[in-house]
């Protein structure tokens, strides 16, 4: 029985696509590539999100351009995405369950946590785990450190997320996950990981 939930943010409870696409295009432009629209950015989303780039690109990044694409990315995104709001049901969702809850994103964790109390959620979430280090890699190390942390069992938590990597997080750590069709990731890949796969956040809560 889930006796705890972990939330991914963007793209689950965050419904920021627009600016990620936006953000992306924005990145891409002096390359010439013609702009993504949220089907074509889901079909080359990946990660660590510098494997999408050169998906994009069709070739590897040299050297030091990660870094500047980041950079630029999280520039355009943090401009973009003030006009995010929460996806539809995720208030009443977290309103909902009577268990404990937290939040363990891949965003920087310097500006996860004032966007998540300008929605006046915080009070939800046992524990907020955004990343201190560079961003763009994989999750499972950083779900392992936000399970530590919490000193939750994982055989009693349900990781509720919109990409593979959640998926694959919560199996590092010995977790359920549910992958949630709303954010980053086609339906095909999700299902593709044989995890339950949903289309709304309430029907997530349903697994647990």
């Amino acid at each position: 029985m889930t006796k705890h939930i972990i939330w991914d943010w963007n793209g689950t409870l965050f419904h920021d696509i627009d600016a990620v696409v936006g953000a992306t295009n924005e990145i891409f432009g002096s390359y010439g590539l013609p702009p993504l629209t949220a089907d074509g950015f889901r079909a080359v989303y990946t990660r660590p999100i510098w494997l999408a780039y050169e998906r994009l690109l069709g070739r590897p990044l040299t050297d030091g351009e990660w870094e500047l694409l980041d950079q630029g990315f999280h520039d355009h995104y943090y401009r973009l995405s003030v006009a995010c709001r929460l996806a539809d049901d995720a208030e009443h969702t977290l309103t909902s369950w009577t268990g404990s809850q937290s939040l363990c994103s891949m965003a920087p964790h310097i500006h996860l946590v004032p966007i998540v109390e300008s929605f006046g959620i915080t009070g939800h979430f046992s524990r907020i785990d955004g990343l201190l280090g560079l961003t763009g890699g994989e999750k499972a190390g950083h779900m392992s450190a936000h399970i530590e942390a919490l000193g939750v069992e994982p055989r009693d938590v349900l990781v509720i997320g919109d990409s593979v990597d959640d998926g694959l997080a919560a199996k590092h750590v010995g977790a359920r996950a549910v992958l949630y069709t709303g954010g980053m990731t086609t339906r095909a890949d999700l299902e593709s990981t044989g995890l339950p796969v949903v289309d709304t956040l309430a029907e997530a809560l349903g697994h647990a």
